[in-house]
């Protein structure tokens, strides 16, 4: 009788015969964050200086302070954090950390949208 052979399980993510799963999530987190370097400084610069209130205008001017600043904070946060969750996404490569890491940005884009409808219109 002839042996069945099973063909091979990749284990630990994204190229793992080919390499290091957690070089290539720091690898590709690094690219990422390339992208969303001059946005998220922006959104500090935003953030740290209240005084650019004025600059936008309209209904983002008549915002509260407060409001305007902590939407900033929070629009820095989540881009920052982006890199990261998109790294370790690649370095686990399974469908549970994917949904999870899908499921946080959601959440961060939910939160981002509710506070600019309630500091901003």
């Amino acid at each position: 009788m002839a042996r069945e052979q099973h063909p091979e399980e990749m284990h630990g993510g994204v190229l793992s015969g080919g390499g290091s799963p957690g070089l290539w999530g720091a690898l590709i987190g690094l690219i990422i964050f390339v992208f969303i370097a001059v946005p998220a400084s922006a959104a500090i610069k935003y953030a740290t200086h209240p005084a650019t209130q004025q600059l936008f205008g309209g209904r983002l001017s008549d915002a509260t302070t407060g409001g305007y600043v902590a939407f900033w904070w929070i629009v820095a946060i989540m881009l920052i954090a982006l890199p990261f969750l998109v790294g370790f996404a690649v370095a686990r490569m399974s469908a549970r950390t994917v949904i999870i890491v899908a499921a946080v940005v959601i959440l961060f884009v939910i939160a981002v949208i509710i506070l600019g409808q309630l500091f901003v219109f």
